[in-house]
């Protein structure tokens, strides 16, 4: 391999140095000293319940683990937006597990902890996947009340959602380990199954202190709303244990009975595993946005790295075609990032949308519809070819097909941002907006509406016109401009709003859209493809 590579191979694993380094910070959830006073109490941590839970030496793919970050400074900030949850395996089940963390406000639901929920109960819908919730909260964050309370998407959609699973036939379990607290009280009893631990699990509307305050009456938490109250006095609960370790032994079990439910019948055989070395992902990539043939990091992501082009010699900025992904068949949409030349002699840029890219996109992707077959997207996309040449050739008209063509897709679309993804070309490859089953990014990611360098001379145009202004001072606001924008365009920055599900690993790669199919594939549901007007 020559410099460049190896150049490109050390900035990607610095890179996932610093997740990690960041990830390690963030597992700490509120801190050593919070996590002891749970000791105290004989309770585990969200991450060690998950742990305890789940299937011995099974995949646990965790999402939103960057929700928050960075965000709530003033408050003491939010590590994974309150939540640590994930998709995983409970007595060989697939199933979504969400698990309040009590240590970071006492599990108090910020605005981003109701963003996140939601995210969870939608993938849980989108692909009928059951729901294990171990709940240990203390409700609403009430210094930001007006951000989390009334609104569509706010902390009561979350029981709204429960309905609607419920309606759905999907199975609800919440095991009680902590506080449930007023309306956050409905959560478990909406569930399927209720289960509590003595001496920890509390469900009440109102708590002990606001009881007093408000009628007047004298009663400790484990009289109002503990385990024994529930079980034997209301008959809210189902189950009462001894301990956390019981109640999750419960929750396997329940798992272990639940029956077959039909699948989507998505294609798999036997997987295999790259001809090409996954590892060589990291040096292929380039760190300094250099082009790059896409077709050589789909090889060492796709079974045996065989990969089938459609339509190789046209529309070549985006790379379509068929390959099989841990054994699931799959339709790839991948942004060509290499200087390509068309059949008429044209020039084209690597990562830019033209007429012929989109129009081949569009059609491939009504093919993937037609065959029944999981999409999925790789991008690395600066936007639509702009200028006099393609505005003449209709780009909008063409552009408008291919987002008709993903707004509408019914298989499952899992996305990858691995680069750029920029403006109209995130929206057209499939960006949080398209409603993709999952949406991942890699740690050299940028989302933005353009590249930092080209919005930085934008906004400087906006500041400064109408005045003067010497070289000195332009680079001066030029530099303030550009740093801020390039903050906002990192992964991390994405990932604490949720606009991606995970950063991940390279070489996660395969895992986690392997994942994704699986569970899309618990969903048999899949409507008519139906297009509405479109463009021609």
């Amino acid at each position: 391999m020559d410099i460049a590579y190896n150049l490109s191979e050390d900035k990607m694993k610095q890179s996932l140095s610093e997740m990690r380094r960041r990830l390690e910070k963030i597992y700490e959830g509120g801190g050593k000293k919070a996590i002891a006073r749970q000791r105290e109490k004989n309770k585990l941590t969200p991450r060690e319940r998950i742990a305890y839970l789940t299937d011995k030496d099974s995949t646990f793919t965790e999402l939103g683990a960057f929700a928050g970050y960075e965000m709530y400074a003033e408050y003491g900030g939010c590590p994974a937006g309150g939540t640590v949850a994930g998709i995983g395996y409970v007595s060989g089940r697939q199933c979504m597990i969400v698990a309040n963390d009590q240590t970071v406000k006492a599990g108090a639901w910020f605005p981003i902890t109701g963003k996140k929920n939601l995210r969870l109960q939608e993938i849980a819908m989108e692909n009928h996947l059951p729901i294990i919730y171990l709940v240990d909260s203390a409700g609403v964050f009430l210094p930001m009340q007006d951000e989390i309370f009334p609104d569509k998407e706010h902390f009561g959609r979350i029981f709204r959602n429960n309905a609607k699973m419920s309606a759905m036939g999907i199975t609800q379990i919440a095991a009680v380990m902590g506080a449930c607290v007023a309306g956050g009280a409905y959560l478990p009893i909406m569930s399927d199954e209720t289960l509590m631990v003595t001496g920890n699990g509390s469900i009440f509307l109102a708590g002990p202190y606001l009881v007093k305050a408000a009628v007047g009456e004298d009663i400790d938490a484990e009289t109002l709303g503990g385990a024994a109250t529930h079980t034997e006095l209301s008959g809210i609960a189902d189950y009462k244990f001894d301990t956390e370790q019981q109640c999750l032994d419960q929750v396997r079990r329940i798992m272990s009975l639940l029956g077959e439910t039909p699948r989507a019948g998505f294609d798999r055989i036997e997987p295999k595993a790259p001809a090409k070395d996954p590892s060589e992902l990291y040096g292929l990539f380039p760190h300094d946005g250099k082009p790059y043939d896409m077709v050589d990091l789909i090889e060492r992501i796709v079974d045996d790295s065989a990969f089938d082009q459609f339509k190789e010699d046209y529309g070549k900025t985006i790379v379509c075609g068929y390959a099989r992904i841990d054994g699931w068949a799959v339709g790839i949409v991948a942004n060509q990032r290499k200087i390509v030349k068309s059949r008429k002699g044209e020039m084209q840029m690597g990562g830019v949308i033209y007429n012929d890219s989109a129009d081949k996109a569009a059609r491939f992707i009504l093919n993937c519809n037609q065959k029944k077959i999981p999409l999925v997207f790789l991008q690395d996309v600066t936007g639509f070819m702009v200028g006099s040449r393609s505005e003449h050739a209709g780009i909008i008209k063409d552009g408008a097909k291919l987002v008709n063509a993903v707004a509408n897709s019914v298989v499952p679309k899992i996305t990858v941002i691995l680069g750029n993804s920029f403006g109209a070309g995130n929206y057209a490859m499939c960006g949080k907006a398209y409603d993709p089953r999952f949406i991942y990014a890699w740690p050299s990611a940028k989302i933005a509406v353009m590249g930092g360098e080209q919005a930085a001379k934008t906004l400087l145009q906006i500041q400064t016109a109408g005045r003067e202004v010497d070289a000195a001072e332009e680079k001066k606001l030029l530099d303030e401009i550009k740093n801020r924008y390039d903050t906002q365009t990192t992964p991390y920055y994405a990932a604490a709003r949720l606009w991606v599900d995970a950063i991940i690993d390279p070489l996660a790669t395969r895992q986690v859209i392997s994942e994704g199919i699986k569970a899309a594939n618990q969903n048999p549901v899949i409507p008519e493809l139906k297009l509405g007007v479109f463009q021609v």
